[in-house]
Order: C-alpha cells, then structure tokens, then sequence
C-alpha cells in the first residue's frame, strides 16, 4: 500500500485543534476551530475523495483518541462516507501504552519503522494517516512517507503544535497536484522522496 498522509494545517503551521473550539485543548491550546469557518462543500468532496482511496488507516494515540470520541462515538454512520469508511477501515494506533482499545477495528502497532513498513508491503491502494501531526514527523525522518496532501486554511493562528518544528531532517518534495477552494483554502499534494537540492542565486 502506498503511505499517505492529509493534514489541516494554517497558514502559519498550526495543526492543532482544527475541528473545534474544544477538540484538542492540550497544552493550554484555545485557539481551536479554525478550520470550520473555511470548510465549504468542495472541501468536503475533496476529502471524501481522499478518505475514498484508503484501505486502512494508520493512526497516532493522540489524534486516534480524538476520532474515537467523536466518530467512534457515532451510534450509526449513516450514509456519510466519510463516517462510514472510519468506522470500517481498520484503524493501526502506533502507541507504547494503548492497551484496550474500545474502537472496533483497532490495532495496535508498535512504534517501529519495521512495523510500519511492513504493512506497505500489504497488498491495498492507500494506508492514510490523518492528522497525527508528531507521526508523520516520525514517518518523514524513516522515509516511510510516500505522498503528503497539506489543506491550508487562509488563516494565521499563532498559537498551537505546528506540523514542522524549527530544527529538523529535510526532505524533498515534488507537488503532483493543487487546488484552491472557494473559500480560499489550498489543497497541496506533495511526491516524498530523499533529499533536497541547495542552490544560490545568480545575480547579474
């Protein structure tokens, strides 16, 4: 399966909390919900399209207990695709302390690379992590990330865990696709792969 990533981030970074004034106020975060008021239908169609693809999900403890309390919670799906497909698909938690998971097609998976690239190897479409902002930090640095799609929201938040910290592994990516929404928000899809190239600029 190839190893896909979508996360909403601001334009300034910020991953956190973009669903709702209270859905991660970790930190002291109160900032949440930035998203919302930028989520129109071509957005959600985007997503569905996304969410579509997937064969299974991988997810981390942090952002897997948030899908749990609010689709996890959800008493009957309906025909909402997007509610269907997390209810379906068979969700792989990465996480040391998770041991009884209440969300049915749950499994945990142990923080290794190995593990990780082991189920690529399994035959499917897309393994989709959503959100997840620290995993796919730890999937870029294991070059195990295949494909990124960042949705920017027009939005400058200024406050909250940023997807990129200020130090880190560089990498190379190659866009394969982008749109903008009416509501001006900017889908990005990225081709990972390797290091990137340096130059300087030749001034004449």
């Amino acid at each position: 399966m190839k190893l896909t990533s979508t996360l909403f981030v601001s334009t300034d970074g910020v991953y956190q909390g973009p669903g709702a004034p209270t859905e991660d106020t970790s930190g002291g975060f109160t900032r949440g919900g930035w998203l919302v008021p930028h989520f129109d239908d071509e957005l959600g169609s985007v997503m569905t399209g996304i969410v579509g693809r997937a064969d299974a999900l991988l997810l981390g403890r942090h952002t897997y207990e948030i899908f749990a309390a609010s689709w996890g919670a959800m008493d009957d799906p309906g025909d909402d695709p997007i509610a269907v497909g997390f209810a379906t698909l068979t969700k792989h938690v990465v996480s040391a302390t998770l041991t009884a998971p209440s969300w049915a097609g749950t499994r945990v998976l142990p923080g290794e690379a190995g593990a990780v690239a082991a189920l690529k190897a399994e035959p499917g479409r897309e393994l989709q992590v959503h959100g997840s902002g620290l995993l796919v930090r730890w999937l870029l640095a294991q070059e195990l990330l295949d494909e990124l799609t960042l949705v920017v929201a027009p939005v400058v938040v200024g406050a909250g865990r940023r997807l990129f910290p200020e130090s880190g592994p560089d990498t190379a990516l190659t866009l394969t696709g982008a749109r903008t929404t009416p509501a001006g928000v900017g889908v990005h899809t990225y081709r990972v792969g390797g290091r990137p190239e340096y130059g300087a600029i030749e001034v004449q």
